[in-house]
Order: structure tokens, then C-alpha cells, then sequence
């Protein structure tokens, strides 16, 4: 009896141990970023930013059904913004657009845990560690006027460096799938949720938080 459950137990482990599996791989792909601002009772969506990411990964596979994932990512996320003006001054009238760009470069360390439904098919669940590296706003405006005689059109461009306004730290729990084929070709979605205040130092209750759905491609290689 003592010999047939030491058999199994052998047979057992070894079953666990060829289930075990390291992959690395890359992935790159398409990412919209959403910027949020609050503060004083209202809010303010951005418009939405379309950006990329790419970067490696390293993936390990307990058995058949649950995994851990961590990643090492590069994106610009951020929002954009654009407001029209017009008034009059002195008898002439102005209109014109004003663009606002904010650019977020940012490390991303997502880890993840991972439910293999198929053999083809996961689920993630997990936590995008970003690391602000650069913050900057480039602003963008043109105006027109006319009137008493008098016409004019100008175009004016700044770019302002703000990233010791900005907290380091943008941390975004997050969901998604992914789609492997046998020979290492993954497709995979995510949306991040953007927790982290942006604001270094706010002013009362003031917000800024950056949320980001992401969709690429990559592909895995190695194993037992």
C-alpha cells in the first residue's frame, strides 16, 4: 500500500511539474487614453487620446487553469482638450480654437492573475504600476478678427514642461482577455482604471486620473 501511494505520488507531481510553464514574449498595440479632472462639485472629461504601448513580458503557468503575468510596458497616455473663443474688443470681433495636448510618457509594470478557460482563451486580473517619466502640455491656437476696417489671423504654438506638477505614481487596477494561438500569436484587450490623483499638490478636493483601454498584439515563446 505504501509502495502504490509513492508511485502515485511520484506520478502525481510529475504530472504538476510538466503542467508548470515559463513563456516569455513581447506584445505591442493600440491604446485610448481617457484624462478625468474633478474638483469643486464638477467634473471634466478630456477628449480621448489615442496612443500605443509596447514592451516584454514574462508569463508562468501554475497547471492547466491559473497563471501569473508581469509585464514591462512604454506608453504616452494623456487627454486632450479643445475650446472654442469668441468676443469683442474695441469694436472687433474674434473667433477662433484653442487645442490643449497633455502628454503622459509612462512605465508600466502590469502583474496579473490569470484563469485559462481553454487552452486558448484567459482571463486577467491585476494591477498597472505606471511610473510618470515625462508630463507635458502642448498648447495650440488660432484667432481671427475683424472689424472697424481692420482684419487679422494668427496661429501661436507653446509646449510647457509640467511634470513637477505631476505625481510619479498612477496606479490602475485592471480587467482583461487574451487569445493565444498554438504557435505563440496572442490577441489581447485590457482597460485600466485610472485611481491615482495626477495632481502633486492639489487645491481641496481637486482630481486628475487617467484611465486606458488597451488592445494589441504579441507573441509568446519558450515552455517546458
Amino acid at each position: 500500500m505504501k509502495k502504490l501511494l509513492l508511485v502515485a505520488s511520484v506520478v502525481l507531481m510529475g504530472g504538476i511539474t510538466k503542467a508548470q510553464e515559463v513563456r516569455f514574449g513581447a506584445k505591442a498595440g493600440y491604446s485610448l487614453s481617457m484624462l478625468k479632472a474633478e474638483g469643486e462639485g464638477e467634473s471634466y472629461k478630456f477628449d480621448s487620446k489615442s496612443t500605443f504601448y509596447a514592451g516584454g513580458l514574462v508569463e508562468y503557468k501554475f497547471n492547466d487553469k491559473f497563471g501569473i503575468q508581469g509585464e514591462v510596458l512604454y506608453s504616452p497616455i494623456g487627454g486632450k482638450q479643445e475650446e472654442s473663443v469668441s468676443y469683442t474688443e474695441m469694436g472687433i470681433t474674434v473667433t477662433g480654437s484653442q487645442k490643449s495636448d497633455w502628454k503622459f510618457g509612462t512605465v508600466q509594470i502590469p502583474v496579473s492573475a490569470k484563469y485559462f478557460a481553454t487552452e486558448n482563451l484567459a482571463f486577467g486580473l491585476g494591477l498597472n504600476v505606471g511610473i510618470v517619466t515625462s508630463a507635458k502640455v502642448e498648447v495650440s491656437a488660432t484667432l481671427s478678427g475683424s472689424g472697424m476696417g481692420e482684419s487679422f489671423s494668427e496661429s501661436t504654438s507653446t509646449t510647457e514642461d509640467v511634470k513637477s506638477e505631476i505625481n510619479t505614481l498612477n496606479l490602475a487596477p485592471f480587467v482583461g482577455a487574451e487569445y493565444t494561438l498554438e504557435n505563440g500569436l496572442f490577441f489581447d484587450a485590457r482597460y485600466n482604471l485610472g485611481v491615482s490623483n495626477l495632481i502633486k499638490n492639489p487645491e481641496g478636493n481637486e482630481t486628475l486620473k487617467n484611465s486606458f483601454l488597451q488592445v494589441g498584439v504579441g507573441f509568446k515563446f519558450g515552455g517546458n
